[in-house]
């Protein structure tokens, strides 16, 4: 099968073969996995962390939240950066992510601990858009979308198994293992990148634009910081309020900027296009509906059907199979046919099924039917409806700006799962009543159907151009 390269500047010559074409997607998506199997593999080693290092609850959400604002604040700055540098953002964020998963696996204190989770944030920000710009680089025609289905079957895989690989490991090793597991690739990366990589698309600046990024990034870091503050302290919190007035004021700034500089970070011209605009809708408000649903699952096996840990882990072993196959066999396909707009619509309205299907099903007919057809749904709908979201930003942007485009697709992702898990969460508790920190049956299926009429509504925008077929 043939394989066509959409851009090539500063390739090796093995970069330049069909066979190191995919050896490349291999290196691209396993660097991907990595980067989603971090989000959740750590979950399941917090109550160790915290036995061992003597955390309180305060230090030990932040051994999670450090990542995640990390994570989701620079993936917007990192993606300009991939534009720009290329294979060098994608060696740099390896080594990075390495050296945080070192720190954080060798801890002693909070601190320590907490540290290397923040570097292990900043790498990642520069692995995940750098990857998938070197992707679209290579990539083009039909051959994208199939190497898109293997980055989505990875996302999902990745996502999905930390939670069982973590309980496996910590009761093996101990909780430094579940840092520890994803050295071997990030030396991979670096070892194999200058061989199988090209250098990406790069483009001679001016200047660069330091105002606009220090402000953009600001913005996003103060908007993430705000979301995760509404799961623990609520909507009115004066630190919530806080965060999101100066994330609203910082990206007021931002737009002054960027309009008067020579060469913006974030060319608002952009924006002018629909297919846009309309994407990064679909990436924030699809990743609150597709995020929160694996949260709000692991809480309703745990305290519905009251399922052990380990037990619920297992419990998600098929959610994570279906959507790896779903992803590599089935969605290639799809695309190729329907377009990604069609794909991500149709996956949006399979995802609400699920949520239907859970938030309705009696608890007390068990795993099997309450939450076994709604998990297979959410795992097709998430696969369904993920990647094609980011190839429409993708598809909207020139290829010059396609590390811009998947930082603005994991960026909005991350805003939208915060805001998604923290309100779906109180909307379960303001039904639930005052039962502690539990969701009752009533509270689920409250937060079940909420993420529900998001995912719809989510799919209706959809529509607005999924007519308009590229």
């Amino acid at each position: 099968m043939a394989t066509t390269l959409t851009a090539d500047t500063g390739t090796t010559g093995t970069a330049h073969t069909a066979g190191g074409r995919w050896a490349a997607l291999v290196l691209l998506v396993s660097a991907q996995f990595v980067v989603m199997l971090d989000t959740s593999i750590v979950n399941v080693a917090l109550p160790s962390i915290q036995a061992d290092l003597g955390l309180r609850p305060t230090a030990l959400t932040w051994v999670v939240n450090a990542y995640v604002l990390a994570f989701g604040g620079l993936l917007l700055l990192s993606g300009r950066a991939a534009d720009l540098f290329g294979r060098r953002l994608f060696v740099g964020g390896s080594v990075l992510f390495a050296a945080g998963t070192l720190l954080a696996a060798s801890a002693s204190s909070a601190t320590t601990l907490v540290g290397g989770r923040v570097v292990q944030g900043i790498g990642a920000a520069a692995l995940s858009p750098a990857a998938l710009s070197l992707l679209l680089l290579t990539f083009g025609g039909q051959d994208r979308a199939r190497a898109m289905g293997v980055w989505g079957a990875a996302s999902a895989l990745g996502g999905a198994a930390g939670v069982m690989t973590g309980g496996l490991l910590v009761g093996a090793f101990g909780w430094p293992s579940v840092f520890l597991v994803t050295v071997p690739v990030s030396v991979a990366a670096v070892a194999l990148a200058g061989r199988f990589l090209s250098e990406g698309a790069r483009r001679n600046r001016r200047r660069f634009d330091w105002l606009g990024a220090a402000t953009i990034t600001g913005a996003v870091v103060a908007l993430v910081r705000g979301a995760l503050g509404i799961a623990d302290h609520g909507w009115t919190s004066p630190t919530v309020i806080a965060a999101l007035t100066a994330s609203g004021a910082l990206a007021a700034v931002s737009i002054v900027i960027e309009r008067r500089a020579a060469d913006p970070l974030l060319p608002l011209e952009l924006f002018r296009s629909r297919p846009l605009t309309t994407g990064v809708g679909l990436a924030v408000l699809g990743g609150a509906a597709r995020a929160s649903t694996f949260v709000l699952i692991a809480l309703y096996l745990q305290q519905a059907l009251t399922m052990a840990p380990m037990q619920a882990g297992l419990a998600m072993v098929p959610t994570s199979l279906t959507g790896f196959a779903f992803s590599l066999t089935l969605l290639p396909r799809i695309v190729r046919v329907h377009g990604p707009q069609r794909s991500l619509v149709a996956g949006l309205v399979v995802l609400a099924t699920g949520h239907l299907w859970l938030a309705n099903a009696p608890t007390a007919s068990g795993y099997l039917t309450a939450v076994l057809p709604g998990l297979l749904l959410v795992a097709v709908g998430v696969a369904l409806s993920f990647t094609p979201t980011t190839m429409v930003i993708a598809g909207a942007v020139p290829d010059t700006h396609t590390g811009l485009a998947s930082g603005l697709a994991g960026s909005a992702t991350q805003v939208g799962a915060a805001l998604g898990t923290a309100t779906f969460t109180a909307i379960g508790f303001s039904v639930n009543g005052p039962l502690g920190h539990t969701l009752g049956a009533s509270g689920f299926s409250a937060a079940f159907t909420a993420a529900a009429a998001v995912a719809l509504a989510t799919a209706v925008l959809g529509t607005t151009i999924a007519r308009a077929r590229h």
